[in-house]
């Protein structure tokens, strides 16, 4: 944040930024920020104007880490190598928008506000999943079948609706204590799911927020006319918690993990059809958390230097913001989109027309197979992180 001093009387206000009127010159130097004070000072006839700097954008973070990167690398080989298994795949269900109902079984059907409420809940809460002690996890149990890590959320939720607990309606979340969300979220065992406090405060910020744009996720949305790079803006402008931003060699960055996640959730639950058919899907990047880098890594598309390697595999916790947390996020971020635009020339080169497969649909291919080869990657530690961001 930094504040600009410039001569006031004798510049004409001419141009706005953000609703601020400010002098032409200073347009001029406000580039890449956003203009959060504007005042002038009678006493010094000066024109003082309060900027922020503006995160460079997911996509464009992932390359400035990657190229920056000390701890975490490309693999250009292990890039191919990972485009051509897409490849192989690129006309089955996994590679496309209905692979999402197959990895969240227990998503309502895509018929009314409650369900696109349903994403919205579980996508507010989704974060910081893994356990203490492998032993020792969170489990939930929905129709015989015991959950884990994510799906405990998803089984929560679902189960709080038969029970006729109205989890999905802002007006009730919004509201909603810390003790209510306990008895939602209680697991099968003593080992509680984790940051309850704050998955509680996210909750009912995020309720407000609906409450505030009509009352449900599709009225919330309805301001982005479909554009998926317009909904992670709204979703980050109105809601905090999902603003999830660092600094990175001096840099402001952005991944917004949950956020894209939360349009991608609705793309696929809708199976892109009806008001899931957003446009912009391209926009997206993967969605930077602590499974897909360890599939990355497993897969050969990423590398990790000795240090980092020992440093997971002792356990040490990285803070929410840690250069090498980041660098772990923003190059699974940028190798991703490597793999892709690979993956697209491939297409092309072989079958001469373009390729349709997104980042998220690759995300929505390699959280799965980590859950589905976790045994076969138990060597490769995933990064403890404990954040509302992922």
């Amino acid at each position: 944040m930094k504040n600009i001093g410039l001569c006031g009387p004798s510049n004409k206000y001419c141009r706005v930024l953000n609703g601020k009127f400010v002098p032409k010159k200073t347009a001029l130097l406000i580039r890449g920020g956003k203009v959060l004070h504007v005042h002038v000072s009678a006493a010094s006839c000066r024109l003082y104007i309060t900027i922020m700097e503006t995160p460079l954008l997911p996509r464009e973070s992932g390359r400035f880490i990657a190229e920056q990167s000390r701890d975490v690398f490309v693999e250009e080989e292990g890039v191919q190598k990972v485009a051509e298994m897409l490849f192989a795949l690129r006309h089955s269900e996994d590679l496309s928008a209905s692979n999402w109902k197959k990895a969240n079984p227990l998503a309502p059907a895509p018929t009314s506000d409650q369900a696109l409420n349903w994403v919205f809940v579980v996508d507010t809460m989704n974060f910081s999943f893994w356990p203490e002690n492998e032993t020792q996890q969170c489990e939930v149990t929905y129709k015989g079948n015991t959950y884990t890590g994510y799906m405990t959320l998803c089984a929560a939720i679902t189960r709080a609706m038969e029970e006729g607990i109205p989890i999905t309606d802002p007006k009730y979340f919004s509201q909603m204590s810390m003790e209510e969300l306990a008895h939602v979220l209680r697991s099968d065992n003593e080992t509680s799911m984790p940051m309850l406090q704050e998955r509680h405060q996210v909750l009912t910020e995020g309720g407000h927020v609906l409450l505030e744009h009509g009352g449900s996720f599709r009225s919330f949305l309805s301001q982005a006319g479909n554009d998926a790079w317009k909904m992670v803006e709204l979703i980050v402008e109105k809601i905090p918690s999902y603003r999830d931003e660092a600094t990175y060699e001096g840099k402001k960055i952005s991944f917004y993990k949950r956020a894209q996640i939360l349009v991608a959730d609705l793309w696929g639950i809708m199976e892109a059809k009806g008001e899931g058919d957003i446009i912009n899907m391209d926009w997206l990047t993967m969605f930077p958390d602590y499974r897909v880098p360890q599939t990355l890594v497993y897969l050969g598309a990423l590398r990790y230097s000795d240090t980092l390697m020992q440093t997971l595999k002792n356990g040490e916790l990285l803070c929410s913001g840690d250069r090498r947390e980041v660098e772990i996020r923003g190059c699974s971020v940028w190798v991703v989109e490597l793999i892709k635009d690979h993956l697209w020339k491939l297409v092309q080169e072989r079958e001469g027309h373009t390729c349709n497969i997104n980042s998220a649909i690759i995300d929505f291919y390699l959280w799965p197979y980590a859950k589905k080869n976790h045994k076969k990657m138990a060597h490769i530690p995933i990064h403890h992180t404990r954040c509302i961001y992922y």
